[in-house]
């Protein structure tokens, strides 16, 4: 399993111009990656089971146990599958580029959700804010007040 930082990096390298189908894999595989960082920082083991035919949907389910903030990021989950879908359904369509985007896109929400989760418990306690993350003390993007 890649580091944190290290998928981060990952979903920024995927290239969505190139094989649809590979960007594609490599996006859902990166997402899956990240649910599984959040599991093992609560003491659990990944599941190999799948939802509804993804083991990102598996894993969700998973990592929601004992912390219902943590559905705030379902949706997400969701539409990586769709997107997921419509490339490898479809990857003929002039539409597959812009649709490797968007779950590109949305792959780095999921990611900047779980990795502001680890640092800050509460958050998605009331939606998917990231306020706490950025007002930590030492945030690169802390806030600062001006007089």
């Amino acid at each position: 399993m890649r580091s944190v930082a290290d998928l981060e990096t990952a979903i920024a390298d995927v290239d969505a111009k190139t094989d649809a189908a590979a960007a594609a894999d490599e996006l859902l595989k990166i997402s899956e990656e990240v649910l599984e960082h959040w599991i093992v920082s609560r003491g659990a083991v990944p599941t190999d089971e799948t939802r509804e035919g993804f083991r990102l949907l598996a894993l969700h389910r998973q990592g929601a146990k004992g912390d219902p903030s943590f559905n705030a990021c379902r949706e997400t989950c969701r539409e990586i599958a769709y997107h997921f879908n419509l490339v490898s359904m479809q990857p003929e369509l002039t539409e597959t580029t812009d649709r490797l985007e968007m779950m590109k896109m949305i792959c780095k929400h999921l990611y900047l959700f779980v990795s502001g989760k680890m640092q800050v418990a509460e958050l998605g306690d009331f939606c998917c804010s990231s306020k706490p993350v950025r007002l930590a003390p030492g945030s690169r993007t802390q806030l600062t007040k001006e007089a």
